[in-house]
C-alpha cells in the first residue's frame, strides 16, 4: 500500500509543480492575450485567464457563483483522495490509480490558482478577463487621455481567475457542412485541464475493466 501511495503522491506532485510553473511562467512574461507559437501554427500559446470552470466556461457573475464553485472543487478535492486511498487499499491496479491521480491533479492546480492568485498578483480593471458584468464591483479604466467604467470581477482568496494558455489553432475543412471552417477546438486550456479530461476520457475507455 505505501508503495502505491508514494507513485500516486509523486505523480500528483509532478503534475502540480509543472502546471504550476506553466502558469506562473505565462503569467510573468507574457501580455494579457499574446500569442506565441508552440508547435507551429497549430498549437500556439495564448495568455488569457479565465473565472469559471475548465476550458473557459463561466459560473456566473455574483460573488457566491464563484465561491460555490472554489468550494465544489475543494469538496471534491477531498473526496478524490479518500476514493484514491480507498482504492489503494482494495488493491486496485496501477492502470486506474494513475487515471484518479490526473484528476486529482488537474482538480488540484486549478484550485491553487483561485485560492492565492489574487493575493500575489494585482489585478487590472482594463484587462478583460478582469471584468465580469454584473459584478457589481465599480472601477474606473484609464487608456491614454480616457477614462470610462468597468464592473471589475471578485478577487480575493478563492476568487482568483484560473490561468489558460494552450489553444489548438486547427479548423475543419471548408467543404463539410454545418462546421466546415469553424476551429477544431475553440477553448483556451492548460495542463490540469488536460489532466482532468484524459483521466475522464481514459476511465470512460477503460470502463469495463476499471468497474466490473
Amino acid at each position: 500500500m505505501r508503495k502505491q501511495l508514494t507513485i500516486c503522491a509523486v505523480l500528483v506532485l509532478v503534475l502540480l509543480l509543472l502546471d504550476q510553473w506553466i502558469k506562473l511562467s505565462i503569467k510573468t512574461q507574457f501580455s494579457p492575450g499574446e500569442f506565441k507559437p508552440l508547435l507551429g501554427n497549430w498549437l500556439v500559446l495564448h495568455y488569457t485567464e479565465n473565472p469559471g470552470m475548465a476550458f473557459g466556461q463561466t459560473f456566473g457573475a455574483s460573488i457566491w457563483s464563484k465561491l460555490s464553485l472554489s468550494l465544489f472543487r475543494m469538496v471534491a478535492i477531498v473526496l478524490i483522495i479518500r476514493y484514491l486511498i480507498k482504492q489503494i487499499k482494495l488493491g486496485a491496479t496501477k492502470e486506474f490509480l494513475v487515471v484518479v491521480s490526473l484528476v486529482l491533479a488537474g482538480a488540484t492546480g486549478n484550485l491553487i490558482d483561485s485560492m492565492f492568485y489574487d493575493l500575489f498578483f494585482s489585478v487590472d480593471p482594463c484587462v478583460p478577463f478582469n471584468q465580469m458584468v454584473g459584478s457589481g464591483n465599480k472601477a474606473i479604466c484609464t487608456a491614454g487621455h480616457f477614462q470610462y467604467a468597468v464592473e471589475l470581477r471578485h478577487q480575493g482568496f478563492l476568487f482568483g481567475n484560473v490561468v489558460d494558455m494552450f489553444q489548438l489553432n486547427v479548423r475543419w475543412p471548408n467543404g463539410l457542412p454545418y462546421i466546415g471552417g469553424s476551429d477544431v477546438f475553440p477553448a483556451i486550456w492548460n495542463l490540469a485541464d488536460f489532466c482532468i479530461s484524459v483521466g475522464l476520457i481514459w476511465a470512460i475507455i477503460r470502463q469495463k475493466t476499471f468497474f466490473r
